[in-house]
């Protein structure tokens, strides 16, 4: 695996141990203007690692440095997810400017990267997110083209399934018992969420960032809410496996 070298001034140092493995789309026209933004000390934002569209894996933060690619974010109650990461941003232009299926090579090579990466980092696959994950209020990325379960069967990550069942939607108009099962499921996860029984936008926010990791067919459906059995029965799975 080849890695090019093409430093960023932009990092600092890492405030606790390295735990946790963060996918990003680069949400910009091109790579090159990604990256270009990336290693810009005006910009003020870093990854570890991009990997381009044609499998180019470029390397701009040493992993023991806190690169500032998460922002605003939390994950398991704690914030500056950054002290905690390795962030590897994936060239595509994003829901801005055309969001597209990622080329099978650019997936090959981030499997690639992530393994190299896990092999030296106790990095729980509980722990290998979604940028939207850790910032469901503010970001989308990588989004729901981004093959998840692929990842999951390379032994990068966690996936788990159920069939739909039909049940009844959990939504704004749901139980406060029904709503407040799923806010402490989500939570317990590791999705940083108010569980008070009230489905309301920042609880919306949430579900579809779950969805959009681990149940992307739901996105863009018309319901306020999702198919509880299923996504009770998919959350009930992976907490027994985090």
């Amino acid at each position: 695996m080849e890695i090019i070298k093409r430093p960023s001034p932009n990092f600092d140092d890492r405030k606790r141990p390295i735990d946790m493995l963060l996918l990003h789309y680069t949400g910009m026209p091109t790579g090159e203007e990604a990256m270009a933004r990336l290693c810009d000390a005006q910009a003020k934002v870093s990854a570890h690692y991009t990997v381009e569209e044609d499998g180019r894996i470029f390397a701009h933060v040493a992993e023991d440095a806190r690169a500032w690619h998460a922002g605003v974010s939390c994950w398991k109650g704690e914030g500056d997810v950054n002290s905690r990461a390795i962030g590897i941003e994936i060239v595509n232009p994003g829901h801005e400017f055309g969001y597209r299926n990622f080329p099978a090579v650019q997936i090959e090579s981030v499997i690639a990267l992530s393994k190299d990466i896990l092999s030296r980092h106790s990095i729980h696959p509980a722990h290998v997110l979604g940028h939207s994950d850790v910032a469901p209020g503010r970001k989308e990325d990588p989004g729901e083209l981004f093959p998840w379960r692929h990842l999951a069967e390379n032994g990068i990550g966690l996936w788990a399934s159920a069939q739909e069942s039909g049940a009844n939607l959990i939504g704004e108009h749901s139980p406060v018992e029904a709503v407040r099962e799923l806010q402490e499921l989500l939570a317990s996860f590791g999705y940083c969420i108010d569980v008070d029984g009230q489905y309301g936008e920042a609880t919306r926010k949430v579900v579809t960032a779950f969805q959009r990791h681990f149940n992307p067919g739901d996105i863009g459906t018309a319901d306020e809410g999702f198919g509880d059995g299923q996504m009770i029965t998919v959350l009930k799975q992976l907490n027994e496996m985090s």
